[in-house]
């Protein structure tokens, strides 16, 4: 019975919000607290939800210092050069524009942290999307896809998590499968020029004087200011300045290019080097693990509002800019703790867990490892890393030890599904991705799904024809 509910719960959520039927964070709420309800646990609700928050408090408190930490960097002018750069290398091309995003997000994942690549690449890409009318879903795929394929290194966790579970070591596991998962990035440049060729085909491609050509000469307020969180007015029409009305950007349809004004009150050209020091000692100190993620993006936040902002004023100022960014992605964190609280606390994912490996035909021993990756693609999209490397993971690898598969292959063989569980409902690094892009969960789900499992796939039939699974 807890199989059957586990499953229509999560059915339940996924057709929701794909049919914009209720919001995620409605759904990511009500349904489970329902659910919880029918399996006949109502009263331990609190407590499962209690737990959920607890688990789930550090990565929530490192978005929101992590949001205001980019979000200042960008006002500052850190990330200008890198837009105007791609910019100028992609040619306003919706080809390049796509290829770039991917591999703009592949290089960033090297921090080992999906939240900060989705935050830099839609920091860097969402610019030039809005400018050129791009579908912003191909950009919150594409990001989702090439971090997925990079969140197999071993500082990104799920390596070291199966490296754990099944006390292996981790670059045992990670350095056989580094071919199959160059061919599964691979596949995502290919895709994403696949992608780049049909929105060329739908929008044209323009040149960069066109992107940048003088717009109709209006009157917009450009930024929250940084003296007092006074706003300032400033002529469109030059390159790089926004145009639109302030309607337009209050319902979130300016152009992007707001964030490359050369004129903005915000800028500190003198500060640039002290803030791109700042944020190269941030990722060293996360790669290098000096300090928890939390405590160094808290420590990184404060430092840099009170270097580039000494009055309070500009810092309350800078904090309300970004607090609609904190709010969402902070309150969606919280939000999933509800789902995950009650699927952990009633005893959903281990029944269904335990369903999904019963179900698997006994001639199929000796192919453990295809099984292993076939079934890591729903899986780690259903469930948390820490739940299927966990509690799956090992009871997967008995049964291959048992028909003489070695844990190894196991091991590598459950690296497969991370394309597809980057966007997992469950995953918060999503929810800053979506947030920033101002894309529905729903329609990121919807046309991401398809792509991110067939380069799974991809990633497994490499690792097969390679021999390494």
């Amino acid at each position: 019975m807890l199989t059957i509910l586990g499953f229509t719960m999560i059915a339940t959520f996924l057709v929701l919000i794909m049919m914009k039927k209720m919001s995620p964070i409605a759904a990511l709420v009500l349904i489970p607290a329902l659910f919880c309800v029918f399996v006949g646990k109502g009263a331990q609700l609190g407590d499962y939800v209690i737990d959920g928050v607890t688990s789930l408090a550090p990565t929530a408190a490192m978005l929101m210092f992590a949001i205001v930490y980019f979000g200042v960097m960008i006002d500052v002018g850190l990330f200008d050069p890198i837009v105007r750069g791609i910019l100028k290398f992609c040619k306003a091309d919706p080809m390049r524009i796509v290829v770039g995003t991917a591999v703009l997000a592949a290089i960033v994942s090297l921090d080992g942290d999906g939240s900060t690549t989705f935050m830099i690449t839609v920091s860097a890409m969402y610019p030039l999307y809005k400018r050129l009318k791009m579908s912003l879903v191909v950009l919150t795929g594409v990001a989702a896809m090439a971090n997925g394929v990079m969140n197999t290194l071993p500082w990104g966790g799920p390596t070291a998590r199966a490296a754990t579970a099944l006390k292996l070591d981790a670059s045992d596991i990670f350095v056989p499968m580094i071919p199959a998962l160059a061919v599964g990035l691979l596949g995502v440049f290919v895709l994403s020029y696949a992608l780049g060729l049909r929105e060329r085909k739908r929008l044209g491609a323009l040149t960069l004087d066109e992107v940048l050509e003088p717009q109709e000469a209006e009157t917009v307020l450009v930024g929250a200011g940084g003296s007092g969180g006074e706003k300032t007015p400033v002529r469109t029409g030059s390159a790089g300045s926004g145009s639109g009305t302030d309607a337009d950007a209050e319902e979130g349809e300016d152009d992007g290019f707001k964030a490359l004004d050369p004129n903005r009150a915000t800028l500190r050209p003198k500060l640039y080097w002290f803030n791109a020091l700042l944020t190269v000692v941030l990722l060293t100190a996360m790669i290098m693990e000096w300090l928890p993620i939390p405590v160094l993006f808290l420590l990184g936040a404060a430092l840099v509002l009170t270097v580039n902002f000494p009055h309070i004023p500009d810092q309350k100022a800078r904090i309300a800019a970004h607090a609609e960014n904190v709010l969402n992605v902070s309150g969606m964190v919280f939000a999933a703790a509800v789902f995950t609280g009650v699927l952990q606390g009633t005893g959903m994912v281990e029944h269904m867990a335990k369903w999904m490996v019963d179900v698997i035909p006994e001639g199929m021993g000796p192919h453990m490892a295809l099984v292993t990756g076939v079934l890591s693609l729903p899986l780690t999209y259903f469930m948390s890393n820490d739940g299927f490397y966990f509690g799956v993971l090992p009871v997967l690898a008995e049964a291959g030890a048992a028909h003489g598969v070695s844990p190894l292959e196991i091991a590598r063989a459950s690296l497969v599904g991370q394309p597809l569980h980057m966007s997992s409902p469950l995953v918060p690094a999503v929810y800053v991705l979506v947030g920033m892009a101002k894309v529905e969960f729903g329609d990121h789900t919807r046309f991401v799904v398809k792509w991110a499992a067939l380069t799974c796939l991809i990633i497994l039939g490499a690792g097969m024809l390679f021999g390494i699974i």
